[in-house]
């Protein structure tokens, strides 16, 4: 039996021998990897480490990053082959540069969903890498390598993008902890957008302490452990209503152990009802969505000129985007700035909200080729999580116990500004459910 990697560079060769090792796989996982690169920045870390010295909470750690942040002096591929010609980065992004600069080691870019533009994680470009379960069901996007390459040994870390469930879709369908902060926490800057309004950037990882460390270094705060938290009484609503609904059983059955398990230990957990304001979002973007309004600003060009080179679905929906006229964009922001603080009052009793990442279990890949049927299964895996980028809450996804099965997440939303505070919760709640395992 081979030791355990312990210093920087072990845990490196270990990764790159799982990329290696997944054959065919890698390429749909990982779109370019650094390997000279992190061996020098793993060696650096070692040294540190032996002289007593720290860059931060990721120095030395296995960080992967997906395909729409800049690296200088290379292509922002942004899951697209439309962007293959490209003018290359002039700097890295601010997020990849904020990590450098705290001793990570980055491995490479993980791949993604076209433009980060749908939350099943298919790739038509550069192929569909299989859920950390199942390669033949889905991984989830549009951070789909990224969670991948967390789940499967590849990284420590990964570094994503959620615009309406990007993190927290993939760390639901495998396994991972998976947070997004409120908007304006970590800059976007360098990183190629979908939407200007509801774009965040966030990890998926193993752990909710892994997620506040790289919180800490992609938000530029001092990192300070997380406060002890107790579950016993915290005060936790469950969103039940229109977003419990179309739950698959294996999926509701997971939820409710999670609930009746944090009950037991103390918590006051309660429905809320809530539809009144969660639904909103909805009725707002029937006709279509702000992330839709502001791709189709953003792809103007490229969509009228070159739109043969795009996956056709995500085409179809920067397509959708351009119906909306200038009222109907703005009438949807006032109307978005007046319902923030309407659910902010009415979670004012609570300390965060629970329900369901993903209503349903990872479909197979093969399923989900008819473009009737991935519509529907992008729908339903977007709904519960893109209602809190609406409201602006940070939100994490926990996996829930389930040896040997699909994986199952958990989410909790936090109040408004309060990403600490909803990391602290979210480190007693993982505690509590993995007494489960």
């Amino acid at each position: 039996m081979n030791p355990t990697p312990t210093t920087s560079e072990e845990r490196l060769d270990a990764a790159l021998a799982a990329i290696a090792a997944a054959g065919d796989e890698g390429p749909r996982i990982f779109t370019r990897l650094y390997a000279h690169d992190a061996h020098a920045a793993a060696r650096a870390a070692d040294q540190r480490a032996r002289q007593g010295q720290s860059l931060g909470p990721l120095d030395g750690r296995i960080v992967s990053i997906k395909d729409l942040f800049d690296v200088a002096g290379e292509t922002t591929m942004a899951g697209s082959s439309l962007l293959r010609d490209a003018p290359p980065a002039s700097r890295d992004a601010e997020v990849v540069a904020r990590l450098r600069a705290a001793g990570s080691v980055i491995i490479g870019k993980t791949n993604m969903t076209e433009f980060a533009f749908s939350g099943v994680g298919i790739n038509p470009h550069y192929g569909t890498p299989g859920n950390a379960f199942d390669i033949h069901r889905i991984p989830g996007g549009s951070s789909s390598g990224a969670g991948i390459s967390v789940a499967r040994g590849m990284a420590d870390i990964a570094v994503g993008s959620d615009t309406g469930g990007s993190v927290r879709i993939p760390s639901a369908l495998n396994g991972l902890v998976g947070f997004k902060p409120s908007q304006s926490r970590v800059p976007r800057d360098g990183a190629f957008p979908l939407s200007f309004t509801l774009d965040c950037v966030g990890p998926l990882c193993s752990s909710v302490a892994d997620a506040a460390a790289t919180d800490s270094v992609l938000a530029g705060t001092p990192h300070q452990p997380l406060p002890q938290q107790q579950v016993q009484g915290l005060r936790l609503g469950v969103a039940r209503g229109l977003l419990f609904t179309e739950t698959h059983p294996e999926v509701a059955a997971a939820i409710e152990q999670a609930l009746t398990q944090l009950a037991v230990a103390g918590a006051q957990v309660r429905d809320e009802a809530l539809d009144d304001l969660l639904g909103e979002p909805f009725r707002l973007q029937e006709r279509g969505t702000l992330v839709a309004a502001e791709a189709a600003w953003i792809h103007r060009h490229w969509a009228d000129t070159r739109g043969g080179e795009y996956d056709p679905i995500v085409l179809g929906r920067i397509r959708r985007g351009q119906t909306l006229d200038a009222a109907a964009y703005v009438g949807m922001q006032q109307a978005r700035a007046a319902l923030m603080p309407a659910l902010d009052a009415r979670m004012q009793g609570l300390d965060a909200l629970l329900l369901p990442t993903v209503p349903l279990l990872a479909p197979r890949i093969d399923e989900v080729q008819d473009p009737d049927v991935f519509l529907r299964t992008n729908a339903l895996l977007l709904r519960n999580p893109s209602v809190f980028n609406f409201f602006d809450l940070p939100a994490l996804s926990l996996p829930l116990p389930r040896e040997g099965k699909l994986a199952v997440g958990l989410m909790v939303v936090g109040r408004r500004g309060g990403d600490r505070d909803l990391l602290a919760l979210g480190q007693a709640i993982e505690k509590q459910l993995r007494q489960l395992s």
